[in-house]
C-alpha cells in the first residue's frame, strides 16, 4: 500500500492511496478540525480520473466543515472517496480502505455516502474504529438517512417561513428530484404534513412504485423543470443548479438535500436575482451528521437528544436568513459567513 500526500492550500491533509493487491485507488480530505476531529461520509463512483476525484472530495470536505460548524457538532470536516465501479466491491477493497483511514490516526472519521452501505463500512471496521453510522445491533446510530429527512422537513419550515409567511405546509406544492433513502422518506413527510408532492428520478420504477404507494404525482426526470411548484427539492446529485436549469425553474424556493446544489457561487446570486429562496444545501441536510456525531460523546448515542438537535436546523437557517436579509447578501454567502463565524470563535477559543 503506498500513501502519498497531495499538498492543496487550505486544507489541512489530503492524502491519496494506491493499493496494488487489491487495486484500490482512494482519496482522503481533511479540510479542518479547529471544532473537533473531522467527520464525512465515504462515496465510491466510477471517476473519469483523478482530477475529477480529487475535485469532488476538496468540494465535499469543505462542505462538511461549513456543515458541521452551523451545526455545531463539534467537529471539523472531511471526507473519503474510492474510485471505481461500485459493482466491482470486494471484502479486500474496503479491509484496505480501513487501514487508509487508520493511517490518518483519528484525525478523519468516515461514515455512510453515495454507494457505501453498512456491509462496506463493517468491512472497514475491520481494520480501523474511526467508522461511524453503523447499525444499531453493531453499536452505532443506525441508518442517517431518516434523519437527514427528519432535518430537511424541520428546515422547509423554516423556508416556507421566510417566503410565504407560514410554516404550514397544507396546499403547498413540493417538487422531489431523487426519492432514494432520502428523499422518498421526506417525500413521506411532507404528504403527511398536507403537501402536495410531485417525485421523479432516473429510476422510473421507483418513482412509480412509489406513486401506487403513497399517492404521489410522478413527472419524467427529464421534464421535471417544467413542474411548476412552491418548493423545489434536490436530492440527488450536486450541481443541479447552473446556467443551464436555472432560466428553467418555476419555484419560489430551493430546499433539498443533495450535497452542492450550486454548480458555482455565483449560481447562488443568480437565485437571489430571480426572488427564489436559497436553503443552503449543507444546512438543511445537516440531520445525518449531528445523528452520528452523538455516537463520538461521553456516554454514547441518545437518540431522543439527537433529534432534538436535528430539528435546530429550522433555528439555524431562520439565523441565516436573517444574515442575509441583514446584511444583503445572498443566502449561500450568509451561510458562510455564519460558518466562519463559528469556526473563527473555535480557534480563537483554543488560543486561550
Amino acid at each position: 500500500m503506498q500513501i502519498s500526500e497531495i499538498r492543496v492550500d487550505g486544507y489541512e491533509k489530503v492524502v491519496r492511496c494506491l493499493d496494488a493487491a487489491t487495486g484500490l485507488h482512494a482519496l482522503i480530505a481533511v479540510h479542518d478540525t479547529t471544532l473537533g476531529p473531522s467527520l464525512g461520509g465515504m462515496r465510491m463512483l466510477h471517476y473519469a480520473n483523478e482530477e475529477e476525484a480529487l475535485f469532488d472530495v476538496l468540494r465535499l470536505s469543505k462542505g462538511m466543515t461549513y456543515k458541521s460548524a452551523v451545526a455545531d457538532t463539534g467537529l471539523g470536516g472531511g471526507k473519503s472517496v474510492v474510485l471505481g465501479d461500485p459493482k466491482n466491491k470486494s471484502e479486500a477493497l474496503f479491509a484496505a480502505m480501513g487501514r487508509f483511514v487508520d493511517s490518518l490516526g483519528g484525525k478523519y472519521i468516515t461514515a455512510e455516502d453515495m454507494n457505501i452501505g453498512i456491509g462496506d463500512l463493517l468491512q472497514v471496521r475491520k481494520a480501523t474504529k474511526w467508522v461511524t453510522g453503523l447499525s444499531r445491533e453493531q453499536g452505532g446510530s443506525g441508518n442517517p438517512s431518516p434523519y437527514t429527512a427528519h432535518g430537511a422537513f424541520h428546515g422547509m419550515r423554516a423556508v416556507l417561513e421566510e417566503r410565504f409567511g407560514g410554516p404550514s405546509f397544507a396546499g403547498k406544492r413540493v417538487l422531489i428530484q431523487g426519492v432514494g433513502a432520502v428523499g422518498g422518506r421526506l417525500a413521506e413527510l411532507l404528504k403527511g404534513a398536507g403537501a402536495h408532492v410531485t417525485i421523479c428520478d432516473i429510476n422510473e420504477a421507483r418513482v412509480q412504485e412509489l406513486c401506487n404507494k403513497h399517492g404521489y404525482e410522478g413527472v419524467a426526470d427529464s421534464k421535471h423543470l417544467e413542474v411548476a411548484c412552491d418548493v423545489y427539492a434536490p436530492c440527488a446529485r450536486g450541481a443541479t443548479i447552473n446556467d443551464h436549469t436555472l432560466p428553467k425553474l418555476k419555484c419560489k424556493a430551493i430546499a433539498g438535500v443533495a450535497n452542492n446544489q450550486l454548480l458555482e457561487p455565483r449560481h447562488g446570486d443568480a437565485l437571489r436575482e430571480k426572488g427564489i429562496l436559497y436553503a443552503p444545501d449543507y444546512v438543511i441536510n445537516a440531520g445525518g451528521i449531528i445523528n452520528v456525531s452523538f455516537e463520538l460523546l461521553p456516554g454514547g448515542y441518545d437518540e431522543a437528544r439527537a433529534v432534538a438537535k436535528i430539528e435546530r436546523i429550522y433555528d439555524n437557517l431562520k439565523q441565516v436568513f436573517a444574515i442575509a436579509r441583514e446584511q444583503k447578501v445572498s443566502t449561500h454567502i450568509a451561510a458562510d459567513r455564519l460558518a466562519e463565524q463559528r469556526i473563527a470563535a473555535g480557534r480563537k477559543h483554543a488560543k486561550v
